[in-house]
């Protein structure tokens, strides 16, 4: 499959999803948001990837949304289209099966941010800048600036820079919790790497597992994380086995009627 403004690539269990939009500072447009959901149906079945890294293509991780994709939608199409296909796409990066560490080897503002947001770990490069400005240009953070990023940053963070308009350094960003490790300029992708090597060594399984633990403590998929936990218990049971065989032979299944009075 072709997603235009994305380089995907996978080597020995780990994956590097590029954006790759240079000439726009990595700005998403409608199109790339949804291919982004696209691409994250795709990694989430690929079993040649175990853990994967978002980085950008040149000098910027993410500008954000492309002010001019969306600033001629009329307010109806901004809050159908843009804004919750925006949520849908990052909903579905925010969830993946696989640890997901963003590698920021450019500034993180606006829907940049918010895209980090989405990784379980982030690298900041120690020129990088971070903040929401969107309040600056009379609109509010679209794709859960106010709702992941206060769940993960915490709530004075976000209203530091979304209210106030804080722009923070990758230094100030890693004091408050924001950012996880900050190393040299041109260093976020091989940092991401070698962590990325520390992750595959653990228990895929019970990584896995872990992920979606966190995810449903901080309110991301309850619901999905109940259903798929017991669906894999459910499917590992002999009781399947004897329901699927009695479906296919046309019989009653005999599950053996233990516990039951």
């Amino acid at each position: 499959m072709s997603f235009p403004g994305f380089h995907l690539s996978a080597d020995a269990g780990i994956g590097v999803l590029r954006i790759d939009r240079e000439e726009k500072l990595n700005a998403l447009d409608a199109a790339m948001v949804d291919d982004l959901g696209r691409l994250c149906r795709e990694i989430e079945r690929r079993e040649d990837i175990g853990v994967l890294i978002l980085t950008g293509t040149g000098r910027a991780f993410c500008a954000g949304g492309d002010i001019r994709a969306w600033s001629g939608e009329s307010p109806e199409a901004f809050g159908r289209h843009w804004v919750r296909d925006g949520h849908d796409a990052f909903d579905r990066l925010a969830r993946l099966r696989q640890p997901v560490i963003a590698a920021l080897n450019g500034h993180a503002l606006g829907g940049g941010l918010e895209l980090a947001a989405c990784a379980d770990y982030r690298i900041a490069e120690a020129h990088v800048k971070i903040g929401q400005p969107e309040a600056g240009l009379g609109i509010i953070a679209g794709w859960s600036g106010t709702q992941r990023a206060v769940r993960r940053f915490g709530a004075q963070q976000v209203r530091r820079m979304a209210l106030f308009g804080d722009v923070l350094t990758a230094h100030e960003a890693q004091t408050t919790g924001i950012v996880d490790m900050v190393v040299e300029t041109g260093g976020s992708l091989d940092a991401a790497r070698q962590l990325a090597a520390r992750v595959l060594s653990r228990g895929p399984l019970a990584t896995e597992m872990t992920k979606m633990l966190i995810n449903a403590a901080e309110r991301e998929e309850v619901g999905r994380v109940l259903e798929s936990l017991a669906g894999r218990i459910a499917a590992a049971s002999d009781e399947l086995k004897e329901g699927v065989a009695a479906f296919t032979e046309k019989r009653a299944p005999d599950f053996g009627g233990k516990g039951r009075s």
